[in-house]
């Protein structure tokens, strides 16, 4: 039988391979023929258990919306880097800019969301745009955001529309109606209807779009935009959107407005609506369909969020209703050890991805099925979650809610343990410990002869082992190798946020640390000072409430001694600028600084961060007005006068009274003048 023919040569296998796998990816991947890039990958969904769980049917196929020509293309970009750099002479110039790229975008407005390359232009649009143009762009995605949410680059602008048209929903309500004609007001749709608009539109694919990889985001955005809820927040933006994603920005401070950082006033008919998408993601849902989504990827964030937003408008009393999310993840009550809900707890306790949907349940949990849940789930398992790498955080979260007494017993059991939680680098469960006693008011004795144990009785080997200061010898690297090494090294970073809540509690714990940094040395004091992690621990220690006079006596005239060197190091310089709280009540020290920093002007204006060393210590004030900036320096007003000088003041002017009486009554005790003759005819009768 003859063999295929074949090319021979690298090239050729790489083409064949290349060739096999595109058609395997051909059932996956709906690709334009005339642009690569524009293809849309359509996500087939979480392949675990929560797949199968889905009520909801997609969509269907992503409709395509055509290409960008090459002119188009190239006029598009160069709009976008001018956007970027944003260095017109004033706002009427941009504004005519965005006009005329509004006029050229027109009926365009789905391809540049759509493309790669200039979905980026159409994010800068939205942030610069105004609020008509945000309505007008808004009305030309009507109709079409269900399948703009589920792309790559087109659910980014949806987003971002959505961030930016937020605000408004809050001014329209505020601001009469009145200010416009009928005419004017019937043809401008207001944000409130646009928005629920697209709640309409999302009706009957929830299910769908709560995992798929784009949409789910979106989704995430609108729920916090109709709950009125801050969107740029602390305990929500992890839950929108990635670390890895692209933040398109602007320079110019008035165009980039951010998100709203305060609670919105949100209408009665965003509440409803919210109320109809909970309610349709989370009662066409079985307990067993919930509980399979919760280790999903992408749905997790969203069922984190539903959580906090059914404890956040309900209360509660929330968790006692049968369709709400929590009493279905948690359907047996109280979820006592072996039920099913005790089961599935255990199991996502462990899991890298469940485990935050435990922190939630944690956290906003009623009082008495915490108490439960503690009792008979975690109390009896405490030693073995705070050594797992996963469980340890839902431990925290618990540790944060216990009350004085059972914060005590879970100390003592806890402090058994110290020395190998150290050795695995699982001190965030201590550092909630200690601050959590200090709140509480715990007697931390029993803790701090733990750590004293776990981290040696020499004060100086017990600090570089905490700090772990002896990993690497970073004096003979440079110092990009350095950043390098010590950027992946996150256990630096919680040993150093564990010596930094010790020093925030005075007493034992705290003189563990201050009693290692004053047995340094200092070549290690120098060296503490430089390190990325262990630099915060010193400047805590001049810095924390509870240091004494005592301490700052005995470790600030060594480090004055060094201080060009740290000043003009990136790193330590910022010890530096708190020498200067480091030094209150101690203006001789504070004065020895300025003198080191004065003489060695020229080395420190050489850097950048002498620069700042130079302007934080207010070093030109010194040199031109050294009264004023000791009179700073010593803590008072400049310009006011000391208590010394208010006494040699009223000591000189009782003198000179004293003065002028005795000369008037010289000889036979009778004035000389008198200010007119009745008072000298009383003085003289007296006489």
């Amino acid at each position: 039988m003859p063999k295929e023919h074949k090319k021979r040569g690298r090239r050729e296998e790489k083409k064949r391979k290349r060739e096999q796998e595109e058609d395997r990816s051909e059932l996956k991947r709906h690709k334009s023929e005339d642009d690569p890039d524009t293809g849309i990958i359509v996500d087939s969904g979480y392949q675990d258990d929560g797949a199968d769980y889905i009520p909801n049917a997609g969509p269907g196929e992503l409709p395509f919306y055509g290409l960008l020509d090459e002119e188009e293309q190239e006029y598009f970009k160069r709009a976008d880097s001018m956007l970027e750099l944003d260095q017109f002479n004033d706002a009427e110039e941009r504004a005519l800019f965005l006009a005329n790229v509004y006029k050229e975008a027109n009926g365009k407005e789905l391809k540049i969301a759509n493309s790669q390359s200039c979905s980026r232009l159409m994010e800068r649009l939205i942030l610069m745009s105004t609020p008509k143009q945000l309505k007008a762009l808004f009305q030309k995605f009507s109709g079409h955001f269900l399948h703009l949410a589920q792309h790559r680059f087109a659910s980014h602008c949806c987003e971002t529309l959505f961030t930016r048209l937020a605000p408004i929903v809050s001014e329209e309500i505020t601001t009469s109606a009145e200010s416009l004609s009928g005419d004017e007001a019937n043809a401008i749709a207001t944000a409130e209807e646009l928005f629920l608009t697209v709640s309409r539109e999302f009706e009957g694919y929830l299910g769908y779009l709560m995992t798929d990889q784009f949409a789910s985001h979106t989704l995430r955005v609108l729920l916090i935009i109709l709950s009125g809820r801050p969107i740029v927040d602390a305990h929500t933006t992890s839950l929108l959107q990635s670390r890895k994603k692209e933040n398109i920005t602007v320079n110019s401070l008035e165009s980039s407005r951010s998100a709203n950082t305060s609670i919105c006033t949100v209408p009665d008919s965003f509440q409803q609506a919210l109320d109809n998408m909970m309610k349709s993601m989370v009662v066409n849902l079985d307990t067993t369909s919930i509980r399979a989504l919760a280790p999903h990827p992408v749905a997790n964030p969203l069922l984190q969020l539903l959580l906090n937003l059914e404890f956040g408008r309900s209360g509660k009393s929330k968790a006692k209703d049968a369709n709400s999310l929590f009493r279905k993840l948690l359907s047996d009550d109280p979820p006592e050890e072996g039920t099913d809900s005790a089961s599935f707890f255990n199991a996502m306790l462990y899991d890298p991805i469940g485990s935050r949907l435990c922190e939630v349940l944690i956290t906003n949990s009623p009082g008495r099925t915490f108490k439960i849940l503690y009792q008979t789930l975690i109390s009896e398992k405490l030693q073995s979650l705070a050594k797992s790498e996963t469980a340890s955080y839902v431990l925290i979260k618990a540790l944060e809610r216990l009350s004085k007494e059972d914060l005590e017993q879970a100390m003592h059991k806890l402090c058994s343990q110290i020395e190998v939680l150290v050795e695995r680098s699982r001190t965030s469960v201590v550092k909630c410990l200690v601050e959590r006693c200090a709140v509480r008011g715990v007697d931390i004795g029993p803790l701090a002869i733990a750590l004293k144990e776990a981290y040696g009785q020499n004060p100086t080997e017990r600090l570089h082992k905490m700090l772990k200061m002896g990993t690497s010898n970073s004096e003979s690297m440079s110092e990009d190798r350095r950043k390098q090494i010590e950027g992946f090294d996150p256990s630096k970073a919680h040993t150093s946020l564990l010596a930094q809540s010790m020093l925030d509690s005075p007493g034992t714990l705290q003189d563990l640390i201050i009693d290692g940094i004053l047995s340094l040395d200092n070549t290690s004091l120098q060296r503490l000072a430089k390190d990325r992690s262990a630099t915060h621990v010193l400047q805590k220690s001049l810095t924390c409430a509870g240091n004494t006079i005592r301490y700052r006596r005995m470790i600030m005239p060594r480090l004055a001694s060094m201080t060009v060197d740290l000043a003009t190091d990136p790193v330590a310089s910022h010890v530096v600028d708190a020498f200067w709280k480091g030094t209150d009540s101690l203006p001789f020290i504070r004065e020895k600084i300025a003198e080191h920093l004065i003489q060695n002007e020229a080395v420190l204006r050489e850097s950048v961060s002498g620069r700042a060393v130079w302007r934080n210590w207010q070093m030109d004030t010194y040199k031109t007005k050294r009264f004023d900036w000791m009179a700073e320096a010593k803590g008072r007003v400049p310009g006011t006068k000391t208590g010394i000088e208010l006494a040699r003041e009223r000591f000189a002017s009782q003198k000179q009274d004293s003065k002028s009486k005795s000369s008037g009554t010289k000889g036979r005790g009778k004035p000389t003048s008198f200010p007119n003759p009745t008072e000298a005819n009383a003085v003289l009768t007296t006489g």
